[in-house]
């Protein structure tokens, strides 16, 4: 159930976003969409007449994290998620109940309401995880899916042993132990996040994420702390752990997957790995980046997304 409708501003050139409230499983969820120039779109209440661009952020972001990929206007409808836990989706959200499954059900109720049948989908990190449960649960659905940096089976090996899993994994098992410590403080581990982000000490914390941190714009730093949702991502880590991978194996859509070449959170062992589940897979790896593509390298990130959409 779509609760209200909302216009905001988009990039020079790119049609304005519509944020609309859902009625989920986990609770209330912000989305936005974007229309093409077509004229008949599915979330005005008509059938789509080509899959909708979906974007699924990571457990360190929101939809916002995308913003570097609406630059210009899009050829189908755009639907950007602020996943249930993260974003302007956390009224009154049920944590407990979260898990892989229970997200992808709620995107699916998202864009069942909007009206769109097909879909094209592009997870970063763990939406990247996300994007590649719906391609295997709803494959009649998913025309492709695009996984950037997508924090897979070395995620989820971490999730379960954490401890052993620190000298291989660093970045990433010190992010989950903080980020637990943060969520026993409830909203004050929150706060403590937020007003770390107003300062330069944020930066040093994000330079894991990026190949050249001094090249990020001091608002992305100030909004990945602001999106920081410690509770949430504890959670979103624990269905890591009890993840089945073997389910990726009835993909039957054309796959992207990526990393950055300083990746730090998505290691090549998880490509490989990937290759060795999901069918119709394509491997890349682009240069000068590093866990976030979308913002350090999105042109490269487009061109990849074009093609993948001309298979």
């Amino acid at each position: 159930m779509t609760i209200s409708i909302q216009q905001e501003t988009a990039r020079t050139g790119a049609p304005a976003l519509q944020r609309r409230v859902v009625s989920t499983e986990l609770g209330l969820v912000s989305v936005r969409v974007q229309q093409s120039a077509g004229g008949v779109h599915a979330a005005r209440g008509f059938p789509a007449r080509s899959a909708a661009e979906v974007y699924l952020h990571g457990a360190a972001g929101s939809w916002t994290t995308f913003r570097p990929l609406l630059s210009k206007a899009p050829d189908t409808d755009r639907v950007l998620i602020d996943l249930p836990g993260w974003g302007a989706s956390t009224a009154g959200v049920r944590l407990e109940e979260l898990s892989v499954e229970t997200m992808a059900r709620a995107v699916v109720e998202i864009l069942d309401s909007l009206g769109y049948q097909q879909w094209n989908l592009v997870g970063h990190s763990m939406g990247g995880f996300l994007a590649l449960h719906l391609a295997a649960r709803w494959p009649e659905r998913a025309a492709s899916v695009a996984a950037i940096s997508a924090t897979t089976f070395a995620v989820s090996e971490a999730a379960r042993r954490p401890l052993r899993s620190l000298s291989r994994f660093p970045p990433f098992v010190g992010m989950l132990l903080t980020m637990r410590s943060m969520a026993a403080f409830g909203p004050s581990g929150t706060a403590v996040i937020r007003a770390v982000g107003t300062t330069p000490v944020m930066g040093l914390l994000m330079s894991p994420f990026f190949r050249d941190p001094a090249a990020v714009p001091g608002h992305v730093i100030r909004g990945l702390a602001l999106d920081a949702r410690p509770a949430s991502f504890a959670a979103a880590v624990r269905g890591a752990g009890a993840y089945d991978f073997g389910q990726w194996r009835s993909i039957r859509c054309p796959v992207l997957a990526t990393r950055g070449d300083s990746d730090v959170f998505t290691p090549p062992s998880d490509l490989f790995r990937l290759a060795a589940v999901v069918p119709h897979v394509r491997l890349e790896t682009i240069p000068r980046c590093g866990h976030f593509a979308n913002i350090e390298q999105p042109e490269h990130v487009q061109r990849l997304l074009d093609a993948l959409r001309s298979t």
